[in-house]
C-alpha cells in the first residue's frame, strides 16, 4: 500500500506492508540512523520522534509505529532538528551547553521529546522525559539542559503542517465507525489497531504476521469524550493523553495514575478502547473504571449492547466480546469525589503494576452505605472485591471496620507470584492500600513523595 507524509519538512509517497514500522523504515531504506533500536517495544523512547497531525505536535514511539499511521501527517525525527542553514536546535545546544550527552545512544529520543516540549510550551520537564531512559548521563545534567531551552524562541521550521490528502486512499482505515462495523463483519478475524502499543509488539516481539488489519486514527467520531450531563461518554480511540487532560478536574487521583501510565509516547498513542478490550489483569484503567461504576458500550454490525465494564472480563484471555464485536465507548460518572487509586510498580514512572487498587466507597452519617472495590495484579482478570464490599456495608465508616474487613481479601484474590511481586506481597499490599484510603479520605497524608522534613 502507498502512505505519504511529510518527512523533515520533505513530501515522501512510500510503497510499504501495513505493519512495517517506521524505525524500521527510517533505518534501512531511509538511512536516518539517528533514531534508535533500543527496546523495540516502546519503553526506553531512544527511537522517540515528533508528529503533527490536524490536532498538533506529539512524540511518539517509532519502534512499534506503523507506516499506515502516518498517512498525511507530518514527521520530524533528530535529522530534522537543526536549521537548514545548520544552526542546532535550542534543545541540542543546551545539551551540549550543560554536557547532558555521554555515549549518545539516548540523546535523539531525548532531544525529541524536549524538542516537542519545547514546541509546546510545556515545561513539565518530567513528565515528558519519563519515556525516555538514561544509561549513562544521569537525568540532572538533561534537566537542566531542558530548563535552560525554555525560553528559546521556536525555530520557524519546527512548525510543520500536515499535508491534506484524499481521503479515500488506499489504507485500511475506516473513516467512521459505521464504516468499522461493516469492515469487521466482513473481516471478523482481522485485527483493529488504535495506537499500535499493544499489537507492535506482537510484531516487533512475536514476529506476528498480520494479514487483514483495520487502523482506527482516522474514525473521529471514536475519539470523541462527550459531556452528558451527569456522565462522560469517552470514545473508544480517544488516546490517554485525552482521557488524562478530561480526568484531571474531574477525578485527579484517577488522573494522577494515568500520568504514570506508560510514558508520554504511549499515552499518546495508547487508547481507552484498547485498553480495556485488550483484557489484560494488570491494565491501569479498568480497575478505576470498575470503581467509577462504567457502563462499557459494544458494536456489532447495528447491533449494540452495553453492559457493566466488570462483566466484560470473564477469565484471563477472555472477554464477553461477539465475533465482528468492538469496543465504543465507555461511560463513566462525572462526580466520584470519594474515588481513589494507588498504583504500585517496582519504578514510579513508566511501569507495570504490581497490584493497582481503586476505592469508592459512600458514607453517610458515618455509616458505609455502598462500596465499589476494584484491583488489577490480584487476578486473572480486573476484578471487583465483592466479599470485602459486604464486609464494608452497612458498617461503621472507622479504621477497626477497614482493617477487620481487610482480611476478606484474601477470599476474594488469590494472587500469583511472577518477576514482578510474590503472592504474598500483592495481598499484604492490597489490604494496605484498603488501609491507606481511609487514612486519604480522612484528610491524613499518605503519598511518600509527599513527605518533607
Amino acid at each position: 500500500m502507498n502512505v505519504s507524509f511529510l518527512l523533515n519538512g520533505e513530501t515522501v509517497d512510500v510503497d510499504t506492508h501495513p505493519t512495517q514500522t517506521l524505525l524500521d523504515w527510517l533505518r534501512e531504506q531511509r538511512h536516518l540512523t539517528g533514531t534508535k533500536e533500543g527496546c523495540n517495544e516502546g519503553d526506553c523512547g531512544a527511537c522517540s520522534v515528533m508528529v503533527t497531525d490536524q490536532n498538533g505536535a506529539r512524540t511518539l514511539n517509532a519502534c512499534i509505529l506503523f507506516m499506515p499511521q502516518l498517512q498525511g501527517k507530518a514527521v520530524r525525527t533528530v535529522e530534522g532538528l537543526a536549521a537548514p542553514d545548520g544552526n542546532l536546535h535550542p534543545v541540542q545546544q543546551a545539551m551540549i551547553d550543560n554536557h547532558a550527552s555521554q555515549c549518545g545512544f539516548c540523546t535523539p529520543g531525548f532531544v525529541m521529546s524536549m524538542a516537542t516540549g519545547h514546541l509546546n510550551g510545556r515545561t513539565d520537564h518530567d513528565d515528558i522525559l519519563a519515556g525516555n531512559l538514561c544509561r549513562c548521563t544521569g537525568y540532572a545534567p538533561i534537566i537542566r539542559a531542558a530548563k535552560a531551552s525554555e525560553g528559546a524562541p521556536v525555530p520557524d521550521h519546527m512548525r510543520d503542517t500536515p499535508l491534506h490528502l484524499d481521503a479515500k486512499a488506499q489504507i485500511p482505515a475506516p473513516e467512521t465507525s459505521d464504516a468499522l462495523a461493516e469492515w469487521y463483519i466482513a473481516h471478523p478475524n482481522g485485527t483493529l489497531i488504535a495506537g499500535a502499543t499493544d499489537v507492535g509488539l506482537w510484531v516487533t516481539k512475536h514476529f506476528t504476521d498480520l494479514t487483514d488489519v483495520a487502523f482506527l486514527n482516522r474514525c473521529t467520531d471514536l475519539q470523541q469524550i462527550d459531556d452528558q450531563g451527569d456522565t462522560l461518554r469517552i470514545g473508544a480511540a480517544a488516546t490517554m493523553t485525552d482521557v488524562l487532560a478530561a480526568m484531571r478536574d474531574l477525578h485527579p487521583s484517577y488522573a494522577e495514575m494515568i500520568r504514570r501510565y506508560g510514558s508520554e509516547q504511549v499515552r499518546n498513542a495508547a487508547t481507552i478502547g484498547g485498553n480495556i478490550a485488550n483484557g489484560s489483569p494488570i491494565g491501569d484503567n479498568p480497575p478505576a473504571l470498575i470503581a467509577l461504576g462504567a457502563t462499557l458500550h459494544l458494536r456489532q454490525g447495528d447491533t449494540r449492547r452495553d453492559m457493566p465494564i466488570e462483566d466484560f472480563f470473564i477469565a484471563y484471555g477472555k472477554q464477553d466480546r461477539q465475533s465482528g464485536e468492538f469496543v465504543e465507548a465507555v461511560t463513566i460518572p462525572k462526580s466520584a469525589p470519594a474515588l481513589r487509586c494507588y498504583k504500585l510498580s517496582k519504578r514510579f514512572d513508566q511501569d507495570i503494576s504490581a497490584v493497582c487498587g481503586c476505592f469508592n466507597v459512600t458514607v453517610e452519617d458515618t455509616k458505609i452505605t455502598a462500596a465499589r472495590i476494584a484491583f488489577g495484579g490480584m487476578a486473572g482478570t480486573p476484578m471487583r472485591a465483592a466479599l470485602l464490599e459486604a464486609a464494608l456495608v452497612g458498617r461503621p465508616w472507622a479504621f477497626d471496620t477497614l482493617q477487620a474487613a481487610a482480611a476478606k481479601l484474601t477470599e476474594d484474590f488469590h494472587p500469583m507470584s511472577d518477576m514482578r511481586a510474590s503472592a504474598a506481597y500483592r495481598m499484604e499490599a492490597a489490604q494496605g492500600q484498603l488501609l491507606r484510603y481511609f487514612d486519604d479520605i480522612n484528610g491524613n497524608e499518605t503519598n511518600v513523595l509527599e513527605v518533607r522534613a
